[in-house]
């Protein structure tokens, strides 16, 4: 890319990109859970409870960085991570969430790295 970020543009970019690194993170607690899924249930749920921690300080950085649904993904995945259930079902939810975050960053970060069409004042097209 030849043409300039302006620097809202910068700051929206590594936002975006600290909130990648997040879900990658998440993902690989959602594994670890995934792995230990035969694990005693002391140990499945401080991950669980882990995982929601980490999804509910995303879901405030998000809604303070105003970034789309974000927030209201990571704060529904919170909660099914905190609450009680099947293993299963909590998995598959966590690793659909993780999905949908993952498409929602990209079209953020492609958005926010698309340079401004501003025109300079007075002029028309």
């Amino acid at each position: 890319m030849a043409s300039k970020l302006s620097a809202e543009q910068q700051r929206r970019v590594e936002d975006i990109l600290q909130f990648q690194r997040t879900v990658e993170h998440v993902a690989k607690l959602v594994a670890e859970l995934e792995g230990n899924r035969a694990a005693k249930a002391t140990f499945i749920d401080n991950l669980c409870e882990t995982i929601a921690r980490e999804l509910s300080q995303m879901r405030q950085r998000a809604l303070t960085a105003n970034i789309g649904t974000l927030g209201d993904v990571a704060g529904a995945m919170s909660v099914m991570a905190g609450r009680g259930g099947g293993i299963f079902m909590k998995i598959r939810g966590l690793n659909d969430g993780l999905t949908s975050l993952r498409m929602q960053l990209d079209v953020t970060l492609k958005q926010a790295m698309t340079p401004d069409p501003k025109q300079a004042p007075g002029e028309s097209h």
